[in-house]
């Protein structure tokens, strides 16, 4: 029977019905005989598939989020520490403003001092023009260090300084940079972990920045009358270092861009959502700057507290933003970000108009912690509403960097603008400095209004 078959199969060898009677016996017994008979076989259809098959796999793009886990929720953990020294130091500076008012190290008017937050806050985020490419490059772990150093290093030279101009250097650029260059990784890395969850992600990991906001101006106040104002601020110093070696250890890109990417996408600038988006956060960040520098000096100021508690101000304004950051960002991930960013917005805007006519301790602390809840979006959601916005993920990094670019000229000019507002006379004009940062932050709420109808239209039971 096989003498049979293996004459049968010489025979019809050279004919084009081998094709059908091989397939109908199966591939592997043609490629068993093929050497056997010495013939150059051309290459029929069928083999042609099995060589182009494998290559497939090698064009797919990258496995998807695992959205949840262990290594997943372990990267919330570092940009949980990366939010705390980033914008939690930048919440803070509500502390330091109010101490440099006090004139002890210099002698600066509002409008001087406000520079020194505002350099910092726009170095954090033009920071991102820069880190944003080149974590798109694979260079996390550069990124970490390199702005952990900065960090650290600022801070320690912050404790040394005697003059204004030196602040500048060390508090402003130093750390504000250090600070840019950790603020990319921890807003790019995690929605490559999550999908569906990647709000509630976001939110606990963004929550970081309201917990250094809580801890950092209670250790700057606590201690700067025991060991005195160099000496606190060391103590920032290194516990910035300490929590700053854990991203360092536990964060890894799961991907990378396959090829060098600009560092500004021209694209990007004829995507008319993306730069709506951008320019109406602009805006916001620009009402967001009044609140994180004036938030402590204000009630000290007006009398409505004593020195103790205007202190404790920022504190609580970031306790309150805490939750303004997670339950928020929770409840994107049921109906989008969207529907959450535009009335949050909108209230944070008329809780600062609110501040023109509190004149009682009570309304001041129900007002701050108002708007810290509601002001977390600011922080919060950004970066999950740049997500959705951005088609092509492998240019997130470049995208989240050049957006956060152009929203830290909101930064830079907001506190300054509104100390040039209040002025150095008495009596302050608190009126128009919250009249100033409520519009804009009630502004930004209306314009996300009309991006959200422009994108997904008027309908309210739609995910947006």
């Amino acid at each position: 029977m096989a003498l049979n078959l293996e004459t049968q199969h010489a025979h019809i060898s050279d004919s084009e019905d081998v094709t059908i009677s091989n397939r109908s016996f199966g591939a592997a017994s043609d490629k068993a005989d093929a050497p056997n008979d010495g013939s150059q076989m051309p290459s029929t259809e069928l083999e042609k598939e099995a060589q182009t098959a494998p290559a497939e796999p090698q064009q797919s793009g990258p496995p998807p989020p695992p959205n949840g886990g262990l290594l997943a929720w372990l990267h919330v953990v570092g940009g949980f520490m990366l939010f705390f020294n980033t914008w939690g130091i930048l919440n803070a500076f509500g502390v330091f403003q109010t101490y440099y008012e006090s004139g002890v190290l210099f002698q600066r008017s509002s409008s001087d001092i406000s520079w020194i937050g505002s350099i910092q806050s726009f170095m954090v985020l033009v920071g991102g023009v820069f880190a944003g490419p080149i974590y798109d490059r694979g260079y996390l772990r550069h990124l970490l260090i390199v702005g952990s150093f900065g960090v650290v290093f600022g801070h320690m030279m912050l404790s040394l300084c005697k003059e204004y101009w030196q602040v500048v250097l060390a508090q402003g650029l130093c750390v504000g940079l250090g600070a840019g260059m950790l603020f990319v990784p921890c807003v790019s890395i995690i929605p490559t972990y999550f999908t569906s969850k990647i709000g509630l992600a976001m939110g606990l990991a963004s929550a970081g920045s309201s917990v250094g906001g809580i801890i950092y101006p209670i250790v700057l106040y606590q201690l700067i009358d025991r060991i005195g104002y160099a000496w606190s601020v060391r103590v920032i110093g290194f516990i910035a270092l300490g929590t700053l070696i854990i991203p360092i250890c536990i964060m890894r890109m799961r991907f990378k861009s396959p090829k060098p990417r600009s560092m500004v996408d021209w694209t990007a600038f004829r995507d008319i959502p993306y730069m709506a988006f951008t320019f109406t956060t602009f805006i916001g960040f620009m009402g967001l700057s009044i609140l994180i520098f004036y938030i402590s000096y204000f009630p000290q100021e007006r009398g409505l507290t004593d020195d103790a508690l205007s202190f404790y101000m920022v504190p609580i304004f970031n306790a309150a933003s805490c939750f303004g950051r997670v339950v928020p960002n929770a409840v994107s991930d049921k109906i989008g970000p969207f529907n959450v960013v535009a009335p949050c917005s909108l209230i944070t805007g008329i809780l600062m108009l609110c501040f023109m006519a509190v004149n009682t301790r009570g309304a001041v602390i129900a007002v701050a912690v108002l708007a810290g809840f509601f002001s977390g979006v600011f922080i919060a959601m950004p970066p999950v509403c740049f997500f959705p916005l951005t088609k092509d993920k492998s240019k997130l990094g470049t995208r989240i960097g050049m957006g956060f670019g152009i929203i830290a000229l909101g930064l830079l000019v907001g506190g300054p603008v509104a100390g040039a507002i209040l002025g150095t006379t008495k009596p302050l004009d608190w009126e128009g400095l919250w009249g100033f940062g409520g519009a804009a932050a009630a502004l930004s709420g209306f314009m996300y209004a009309a991006l959200r109808v422009y994108r997904s239209g008027w309908a309210l039971n739609i995910k947006a």
